[in-house]
């Protein structure tokens, strides 16, 4: 077994739900184009609650579920592959928060 560690960056990306680009879901979308650029994966995860840049809070409720709660879709990736998956998704002219952190990540395991 061998380990293989990286130096790379966190890139998450902060939309509603209910976010959409070019027909889709921005969720999805973001996945789909890490997919067409080759990159190892990425993941979507869906808040309980919260409040963003327009301070309007969601969240859910027993009895009515709120339906556009915060996601952040993350993905972990070498700094040249996160600077080409920020300005590819500016020049698509993508409303959406972004941040990224320097990080070390490996893979377990791996044959």
């Amino acid at each position: 077994m061998s380990e293989t560690t990286i130096d790379g960056v966190q890139l998450c990306f902060y939309a509603h739900l209910r976010a959409r680009h070019d027909g889709k879901l921005l969720s999805e979308w973001l996945l789909d184009q890490a997919r067409r650029l080759g990159f190892g994966g990425g993941s979507v995860f869906r808040a309980t609650a919260g409040f963003g840049r327009h301070g309007v809070l969601h969240e859910e409720a027993f009895f009515e579920l709120a339906d556009n709660l915060p996601v952040k879709v993350e993905f972990l990736l070498r700094p040249e592959q996160a600077n080409a998956f920020i300005a590819h998704v500016r020049g698509e002219g993508v409303d959406v928060v972004y941040a990224t952190s320097a990080i070390r990540f490996g893979v377990l395991g791996a044959k």
